[in-house]
């Protein structure tokens, strides 16, 4: 399967939790290829990018899009996770204005949200994961990327202060890779 990302964070972890199949990289197939992410939701963003990475290829893809959903900012940032301050913020600038954002609200309730979407040419399939959360008051940890160093769950330890095995068996995207391996082996035996 290809992996419809350039993102080596997402491409190592995913490789870890579907370690069963052989995934390929969108640079391992020589694709060089930026997709936007322009629907609503979670589901429709990852299935765009498998539909377009199979038809250029023709070999089933699999597919994510996920983010951050701070309940007191009506979910916001949402499916603008990683855009929401523009293409050349980085992590830290996202993270830093999150947490301004939330100086004054005493719900620091978030979740995460996953959608792994697999396309073959005929069939759709996805897998969703959501974990837990609060937005911590300050950033913390030093293994991860994107919001993992402001999401605390609740033993209090946020997602970059867990080593990449402890992230990997509780993180959305664990949880969508584990759903979306539950039905393609439930499809394969029907």
């Amino acid at each position: 399967m290809i992996l419809a990302t350039n993102n080596k964070g997402k491409l190592k972890e995913i490789r870890s939790i579907l370690s069963d199949y052989k995934i390929y990289s969108l640079k391992e197939k020589n694709i060089e290829v930026e997709i936007v992410e322009d629907k609503d939701t979670f589901f429709e963003n990852a299935k765009k990018k498998a539909m377009e990475i199979y038809e250029m290829t023709h070999e089933p893809t699999i597919a994510d899009d996920s983010g951050l959903c701070i309940h007191a900012l009506n979910n916001f940032p949402g499916v603008m996770t990683h855009r929401f301050l523009g293409e050349d913020a980085t992590d830290e600038d996202r993270n830093n204005y999150l947490i301004r954002q939330l100086d004054n609200y005493e719900d620091r309730s978030a979740s995460v949200i996953c959608n792994l979407v697999y396309y073959d040419g005929k069939n759709i399939v996805c897998g969703e994961g959501v974990l837990e959360g609060t937005i911590a008051k300050e950033r913390r940890g030093q293994n991860g990327f994107g919001f993992d160093e402001i999401f605390e769950l609740p033993n209090g330890k946020t997602l970059a202060e867990l080593s990449s095995e402890e992230k990997n068996r509780m993180s959305a995207r664990y949880l969508a890779a584990t759903d979306l391996k539950r039905k393609l082996e439930n499809a394969r035996n029907a």
